[in-house]
């Protein structure tokens, strides 16, 4: 079971798309506690120095989907 689990799916504006990772580019670069404004409210988490990534693009359908994830341990490092 997952301690917390958040899903949003809404149509973004490319512009809008560009602001809310702009946001998170943010986020990620000053570290420690982010704020993310998603919708109605914000997501607050604590961003550590080191994260692993994992980028997918997937063609087919008449679509492209992309997905970008960002991955950190939430123990505490010595």
């Amino acid at each position: 079971m997952k301690d917390l689990e958040f899903e949003q799916k809404r149509r973004l504006s490319r512009l809008e798309a560009a602001d809310q990772l702009s946001a998170l580019a943010d986020a990620l670069r000053h570290g420690g506690n982010a704020e993310l404004e998603l919708g109605p409210g914000t997501l607050s988490l604590r961003v550590p120095d080191d994260l692993r990534t994992e980028i997918e693009v997937e063609v087919g359908d008449g679509e492209i989907e992309l997905e970008i994830e960002l991955t950190w341990s939430t123990g505490q490092t010595g």
